[in-house]
């Protein structure tokens, strides 16, 4: 399975949209546009899970650098996310009773 991130999406572009785009290259299992926690507005970024290593690696290939819907898409493999993502612990700041 290919995970990919799809970035500098235009607002307007729906998951069906997105969907449409890379199933020319192969199954696709899930997307996932982001959205935001307090608004529920579209980030401007997707994730596309692919069946095959194979038919994602296509997709990136040959769809990186497209324009869709006026912008030019970002698309490469997604990072896996990295633990302890920085939830505002305190760190490097005083305590408040110093």
């Amino acid at each position: 399975m290919k995970n990919i991130f799809v970035g500098n999406l235009s607002f307007k572009t729906s998951e069906q949209d997105i969907r449409s785009l890379f199933e020319s290259y192969g199954t696709v299992d899930r997307v996932n546009v982001v959205t935001d926690r307090d608004t529920g507005q579209p980030r401007g970024f997707a994730f596309v899970e692919m069946s095959s290593d194979a038919e994602g690696d296509k997709a990136i290939t040959s769809l990186n650098g497209t324009d869709v819907d006026g912008r030019t898409l970002n698309i490469n493999e997604a990072r896996p996310k990295t633990s302890g993502g920085g939830g505002g612990g305190g760190y490097g700041r005083k305590p408040s009773r110093w």
